[in-house]
């Protein structure tokens, strides 16, 4: 059952969609939900504590979001992504981030270059296996301070879609990567990390795009040899 049902002074319709949407979506992120599993509506109606209408449409966001799918005569499941899938995602990001670096090595300030180099040096002091989430956290921190940093609306929107649920629910898709880091990756993201900042603050804008893009492109790739090696 989800924890904690919908407070019954929701009313406004539109406001209650909205809720139901973020409890749904929190609970496919922190894996409550698991890849594959199927969302049967009443279901999730009766444990939310609300109409069926406010669920339906709920549902029909979390799927132009990509967290769901429908699936004809048979309902609604968690999205389940395969090795091929994984490759592609980190080639979409690899272009849009790479872009975002391009345009950040022109835009980015003297706060959020000293904001950089303190995510890295929080990362590489916790690079120990119980310390995984917290360095996922500063790992999101450092690619969001860059492509916010790149002042363009639309890359700032969509990565910021794509990192609400990518890598996060990429993830957490996979045991070999769930509770655990992927092997050997934390030195080349280090020097990689450097890189990118070396050529954000000297506004090479050709660079940063290359290291960003490599970099990105790099952890995929490894990501996907271990999949398809613990296949």
């Amino acid at each position: 059952m989800l924890p904690n049902n919908i407070p019954p002074e929701l009313t406004n319709h539109r406001q209650l969609r909205n809720v139901v949407a973020d409890r749904l979506r929190s609970a496919i992120l922190e894996g409550f939900y698991k890849p594959g599993e199927w969302l049967r509506q009443e279901k999730l109606a009766q444990e939310l504590g609300v109409s069926q209408m406010p669920v339906r449409e709920a549902l029909k966001e979390l799927a132009t979001e990509g967290l769901i799918e429908h699936v004809p005569y048979r309902g609604v499941r968690v999205i389940a992504f395969s090795p091929d899938d994984v490759g592609d995602l980190y080639a979409h990001r690899a272009f849009l981030e790479g872009r975002a670096a391009r345009a950040a090595a022109e835009n980015i300030n003297a706060d959020e270059l000293e904001e950089l180099k303190r995510l890295q040096t929080d990362m590489e002091n916790h690079f120990a296996p119980e310390s995984l989430s917290i360095y996922r956290e500063l790992n999101r921190r450092f690619h969001q301070t860059i492509f916010t940093a790149s002042r363009r609306d639309y890359l700032i929107r969509s990565l910021t879609q794509m990192w609400e649920t990518f890598p996060t629910m990429l993830i957490g898709n996979f045991a070999i990567t769930a509770a655990n880091p992927l092997p050997n990756r934390e030195n080349p993201d280090t020097i990689e990390h450097h890189a990118i900042i070396t050529a954000l603050e000297s506004g090479d804008a050709v660079q940063a795009e290359a290291m960003m893009r490599n970099h990105i492109l790099s952890t995929g790739e490894q990501f996907v040899t271990s999949l398809k090696g613990n296949a």
